[in-house]
């Protein structure tokens, strides 16, 4: 389960460097900036939930 958990969260780093290299500073609400910014918003949600789903293992394997 470990090993997952790491590969989804280097997968969502990965998409996270992919869309920066995407975002137009100067247009950001527009066409593929707008996009891009929807991908790392979404990309740093999954991180956080498979950060807090990690956590949650941790305390189960302490409390058994």
């Amino acid at each position: 389960m470990k090993i997952l958990i790491y590969t989804l969260l280097a997968i969502a780093v990965a998409i996270i460097i992919f869309n920066i290299t995407l975002l137009d500073f100067n247009n950001l609400l527009e066409g593929n900036s707008l996009i891009a910014l929807i991908g790392i918003v979404a990309s740093l949600c999954a991180v956080c939930i498979l950060l807090i789903f990690k956590m949650a293992k941790s305390i189960e394997e302490k409390t058994r």
